[in-house]
């Protein structure tokens, strides 16, 4: 039993990590001892569960099969021991959150700041991403996104005010080419847009007319995954930009960026912590809800 406790602990780390060495180090083994131990487990069930080479890594039909029904219950456990141990402890460990490169309020640090201080037990691992995964499945306890973006499956609750994204321009773009009157102008400007990844493409400028939301396919005459760049290049008069107003308000507040279309840019709601339903939060994440919820207001 305790030999099959521990095969499957180490196929969960080998899955998670993709790769022997790594799983070997996440749980303080050789490379050697993973091999070993994965090899004991599938001799016991008669089958193999990973196909292996010096380049490669994947699952066998009977690993996918071992693997969702394994995971599951070795959660629960893994919830119900930290459950027992936390019972008389303070909140403490390595707390795991994810968070949008666009949530300004929250990466402003001033929430996560006050949080530390209260607990200062708890050590706070935060990975700026805007790509869109199984929070669960990444190794991460929760995450902060937009609330439009969010699985239905998980509890969220507010680290923002409602957010609102407009175009915006340097003075001196605007003197030089105009000001566009209609989202539909801005195809004849230069654009300065975001994409997440060199394989996607750019975002499309999101804008409401009498109730109706539509966006706008600008063809960027710069292309970025970075806000600081974008930013930069408006500054500078390269062209109009798209983005959070509240990532905007200090050049505006400097009278080196000018907001447009305003108008057709209404209010959304903004920026939730989610996590997922779990029958036992770890103690650390409780506090860390709890901690947000008592804060009342964007930070």
């Amino acid at each position: 039993m305790v030999d099959d406790l521990e095969g499957i602990s180490v196929f969960l780390a080998v899955v998670e990590a993709r790769n022997f060495r790594l799983a070997g180090e996440r749980l303080g083994v050789t490379r050697s001892a993973i091999s070993q131990a994965l090899q004991r487990l599938e001799d016991r069930l008669g089958v193999a569960l990973v196909q292996r080479t010096t380049r490669s890594f994947s699952l066998t039909e009977a690993g996918e099969v071992f693997l969702e029904a394994v995971r599951p219950s070795v959660r629960q456990v893994k919830d119900a021991m930290q459950t027992v141990r936390e019972m008389q402890a303070s909140p403490g460990g390595l707390l795991r959150i994810t968070v949008s490169s666009i949530a300004e309020s929250f990466l402003s640090g001033k929430l996560m700041a006050g949080f530390i201080e209260v607990y200062p037990g708890v050590k706070l691992d935060i990975t700026i991403t805007d790509d869109e995964f199984d929070i669960v499945e990444a190794g991460f306890d929760a995450g902060v996104r937009l609330g439009e973006v969010i699985e239905q499956d998980m509890i969220a609750i507010p680290v923002s005010e409602e957010q609102r994204q407009c175009p915006v321009a340097s003075p001196t773009y605007l003197e030089r080419r105009g000001y566009p009157s209609h989202p539909r102008d801005l195809q004849s400007h230069a654009c300065i847009g975001w994409r997440p990844r060199p394989d996607t493409a750019p975002y499309r400028w999101e804008f409401t007319e009498n109730g109706r939301d539509f966006d706008v396919a600008v063809d960027p005459a710069v292309t970025t995954n970075d806000m600081g760049m974008m930013i930069r290049m408006a500054c500078a008069g390269a062209g109009i930009t798209f983005g959070m107003v509240e990532t905007f308000q200090p050049y505006f507040d400097r009278g080196e960026l000018v907001p447009l279309l305003e108008d057709f840019c209404p209010p959304f709601p903004g920026f939730y912590l989610y996590y997922p339903r779990r029958q036992r939060q770890p103690l650390k994440l409780r506090a860390l809800v709890d901690y947000v919820r008592g804060a009342g207001r964007a930070v």
